[in-house]
């Protein structure tokens, strides 16, 4: 029997360094992603800014976005020089510009190129090379569309397949409706895994509880975690135990915080400013008395030139360490 995965999605401008190295923090067993770097980005652009991370952050997946196998055989190269653990090729995300890219959620329509693509990269390195995509796009069929790309990816030998169980809308929906929009269908995602029950397969989209991850993993391998992880951070806490048995790394928010600290304190002596970090961190304490507190000071003092770690602990003193649970309904607004 495969040993089930937990995986918190690719999130283009929010699964950056420092939000990865919180998230570390909260799971051990978690497997992280980057965000989505393009092939251009990783061969041309400054490596270090785009590709470097903290050792901690292990397990620690990278996103590429790209079509032409020879660039992503070369990226795959140069990532996996930086140490990364995995390679994933997106073939999920709608946006404009990914299209104009021929690459993301347009490359459903082309299975066979995506198969060379995964090819190609698993020739340049020893690293697993994983496959992120949605179900279908448009008026595909998804029965048809899901299966024709698996069995191009699977004769490649990729080595997972992460489903956004939705289709992807090119036309006519942006990135931020192509969330939420297309209905989501799992059961889908599910008969792909009976169809190839030697094929790691994990699904995303919409899952917002543990109760619901256990669900999902009643029926396939993984499950993938996206916005509900970056704006209520504090669910990966279950993960280890829940999924895997072990205690958490910290306790609570508070400890995941001080153990935080070292970290923000030597970005901050580097140069980096404290609301790169603190911008992650907004959705820690939810349901709590002084959360919105906590993010209002964070929003109006952690982006000041001068703040620091004094201004981190200012604001989690405004937090009460009662267990009392309150209505929180802002946090969506914040996020």
């Amino acid at each position: 029997m495969k040993q089930k995965f937990f995986t918190v999605a690719p999130m283009m401008d929010w699964t950056d360094r420092y939000c990865r190295s919180l998230h570390r923090i909260l799971s051990r067993r978690a497997r992280l992603y980057t965000e989505m770097v393009t092939t251009g980005a990783v061969i041309h652009g400054p490596r270090e800014r785009l590709l470097g991370f903290d050792g901690a952050e292990h397990p620690v997946a990278v996103q590429l976005g790209g079509s032409d196998p020879r660039e992503l055989a070369e990226a795959a190269r140069i990532c996996a020089d930086f140490g990364y653990d995995e390679i994933n090729l997106n073939v999920g995300c709608p946006s404009d510009r990914v299209q104009n890219g021929r690459f993301g959620a347009c490359l459903m329509q082309e299975p066979g190129l995506v198969g060379e693509c995964v090819a190609a990269m698993k020739a340049a390195v020893s690293l697993p090379v994983t496959v992120k995509c949605r179900i279908g796009v448009d008026d595909q069929d998804t029965e048809e569309a899901l299966n024709r790309l698996t069995d191009a990816v699977v004769a490649a030998g990729v080595d997972e397949l992460t489903v956004h169980a939705r289709k992807a809308w090119l036309q006519g929906l942006s990135p931020k409706e192509n969330r939420d929009i297309p209905p989501l269908d799992y059961p889908r995602v599910y008969r792909l895994k009976q169809a190839r029950p030697d094929l790691p397969i994990a699904v995303n989209g919409g899952i917002k509880t543990m109760e619901e991850v256990h669900g999902h993993l009643r029926h396939v391998d993984g499950a993938m975690l996206g916005r509900v992880a970056y704006h209520e951070p504090e669910i990966l806490l279950s993960v280890d135990r829940e999924l895997f048995g072990e205690e958490p790394p910290v306790a609570d928010a508070f400890e995941a915080i001080e153990a935080y600290e070292p970290y923000v304190a030597a970005r901050l002596a580097e140069g980096v400013r404290l609301h790169a970090m603190t911008r992650h961190m907004l959705g820690l304490f939810t349901g709590r008395p002084g959360a919105r507190a906590y993010r209002r000071h964070l929003a109006t003092e952690g982006v000041k030139p001068t703040a620091d770690l004094q201004t981190l602990r200012d604001a989690v003193a405004l937090v009460s360490r009662e267990t009392v649970q309150v209505p929180d309904r802002e946090l969506a607004a914040v996020g």
